[in-house]
């Protein structure tokens, strides 16, 4: 019986579909022109995306002479590193980039810290006005940056703040903290109350398990809410030309301020500098990019 078992068994489905000596089925044109389609999109948004980039590296290694030159040269046949040799030897770019550091970083730090503890009180807590003041957080996204700066510099001004870290810092985080609060309310979302319950039965308090038991599991969002408010330090411009001063001044505005001049403008100086200072945010991104993936998806699904 077992041996009428093994000849009345279907075959494998793989040698169902494909048996021995016999062709793959051919692709219809109607496949074939979308794949082409598709490959040809994709290739002309690449293109879109890098060419800007590759510009860039070939106006920083040209000389002077050959970086205005017509029509240009998209591969370069002289090569220089004057350009980045007159970054390192000019000291007041180098206190722009710790400026930049510092501000970034502390921006960092005061955007996640807050929208941890405000995303987890929208997310697990329930009082009156909770719905309101997330409405409120979500709205306050929707004002142009640029028509805050007035109210902004005023304020600054009132206090004495003007020309310091700390007017730099709390107008960065303002704009940072309401997409750092959502981010992390749909992380604290996913952590399973029973979770809540059970510390709270253990005898751990409130804080406590936010810090012990929350934190190190929305560690993933936190650390994406962070590199979004240190980008948004880092690259500011109109901000920090406007509330600083030559001794606060960060990157974008100095960068400006030193190769822009009103008749004429240091371009390949200004391009090997441009791609000097991106290189903080972008091994940042290389190192913690499996965080930051993982902390914009965390909280898409709710467990």
């Amino acid at each position: 019986m077992t041996t009428l078992l093994a000849q009345e068994a279907p075959a494998p489905a793989a040698r169902r579909a494909h048996p021995a000596g016999t062709r793959r089925p051919r692709r219809r044109p109607d496949q074939i022109r979308s794949s082409v389609a598709a490959w040809i999109a994709v290739a002309v948004i690449g293109l879109f995306a890098l060419l800007p980039l590759y510009w860039l590296l070939v106006t920083a290694v040209s000389p002077k002479d050959q970086a205005f030159q017509f029509p240009p040269k998209f591969i370069p046949t002289d090569f220089t590193l004057e350009n980045f040799r007159a970054f390192a030897e000019n000291e007041a770019l180098f206190d722009y980039m710790v400026n930049s550091v510092i501000v970034a970083v502390l921006t960092s730090l005061l955007s996640v810290v807050v929208a941890t503890y405000m995303g987890y009180s929208f997310s697990k807590f329930r009082y009156r006005g909770r719905k309101s003041l997330m409405n409120f957080v979500l709205a306050s996204q929707m004002f142009p940056q640029a028509l805050l700066l007035i109210t902004l510099y005023a304020v600054f001004r009132q206090f004495g703040l003007l020309g310091s870290y700390t007017a730099l810092i709390l107008s960065f985080a303002t704009f940072t903290m309401p997409l750092c609060v959502w981010m992390l309310k749909g992380i604290f979302d996913t952590v399973p109350d029973a979770l809540l319950e059970a510390a709270a039965i253990d005898g751990a308090s409130r804080w406590r398990t936010l810090h012990t038991i929350v934190a190190p599991l929305a560690a993933p969002g936190m650390i994406a809410a962070g590199l979004f408010a240190f980008v948004r330090g880092w690259n500011d411009f109109i901000f920090a030309l406007t509330l600083a001063d030559k001794d606060t001044m960060t990157l974008p505005p100095g960068l400006v301020n030193t190769y822009i001049g009103e008749f004429q403008t240091a371009w390949p100086a200004l391009m090997a500098a441009s791609l000097v200072v991106s290189l903080p945010v972008v091994i940042a991104f290389m190192f913690l990019q499996r965080y930051l993936v993982g902390g914009l998806t965390a909280g898409a699904v709710k467990s």
